[in-house]
C-alpha cells in the first residue's frame, strides 16, 4: 500500500491567508474612478504584491481567489463597493481574473529568488503585463474596441501608479517577507 502525505495548512497559514483576503476586501473597493475608462484605480495589485511576500505563490492565489469568490457571490468587495457576477462579467472582469495570474507570477518570483529584489520586481512586472493583457483583451471585446484602444483605455493611464506600487512593494515587501517567514 502506498503511503501518501498531504501537506495541510497550519493554523497560522490559514489565519494570515484569511487576513490578507480581508485586507483585499477592505482596500480593493476603495477605488478612484477616472473619466477616460471604466477601469478605476485601485490598490488591489499592491495588496497582491504584499501577499506574494507574506504568503508565497500558492497561498497568495488562494487568498485572491477567495476574495474573488466573495465578490462574485455578491459581497460589495469589488471596486466602488460593488459585487456580483455582473461585475465579474463586466468591463473590469478581465482585470479581476488577471489578478490571479499576478498573484501566481509575483509569488513565484518572490519564492524562487528570496534574496533578489530585482527579480521580485521582474516578477511583478511580468505579472502585471499578463494581467494587463488579459484585462485589455476582455475590455476590448466587451466594449467593441481594438486592442490598441483597449490599451489606451485600460493600461496606459495606470502605468505610472502601478510602477509606484511596484516600487513601494519592493521596498516594504522584503521586510514583510522577513517578518512572516515562520508562517510559510
Amino acid at each position: 500500500m502506498e503511503k501518501t502525505t498531504a501537506k495541510h495548512m497550519s493554523t497560522a497559514q490559514m489565519t494570515v491567508t484569511a487576513l490578507m483576503t480581508a485586507i483585499t476586501c477592505i482596500l480593493a473597493p476603495m477605488a478612484l474612478p477616472i473619466p477616460i475608462s471604466p477601469v478605476p484605480i485601485s490598490l488591489t495589485n499592491l495588496v497582491i504584491f504584499f501577499m506574494a511576500y507574506i504568503l508565497g505563490m500558492k497561498l497568495s492565489v488562494a487568498s485572491y481567489v477567495l476574495y474573488l469568490l466573495l465578490g462574485t457571490v455578491g459581497l460589495p468587495v469589488f471596486s466602488g463597493f460593488t459585487g456580483g457576477v455582473g461585475k465579474l462579467l463586466g468591463p473590469t472582469g478581465g482585470y479581476l481574473i488577471g489578478f490571479i495570474f499576478l498573484a501566481a507570477i509575483a509569488g513565484f518570483f518572490v519564492e524562487k529568488f528570496p534574496a533578489k529584489i530585482y527579480m521580485h520586481v521582474v516578477g511583478m512586472i511580468i505579472g502585471m503585463a499578463v494581467c494587463y493583457a488579459f484585462g485589455t483583451v476582455w475590455l476590448a471585446k466587451l466594449l467593441s474596441l481594438s486592442f490598441k484602444e483597449g490599451l489606451m483605455m485600460g493600461v496606459i493611464p495606470y502605468l505610472p501608479g502601478d510602477a509606484a506600487k511596484i516600487i513601494i512593494a519592493a521596498i516594504v515587501g522584503p521586510k514583510l517577507y522577513g517578518a512572516t517567514q515562520k508562517i510559510r
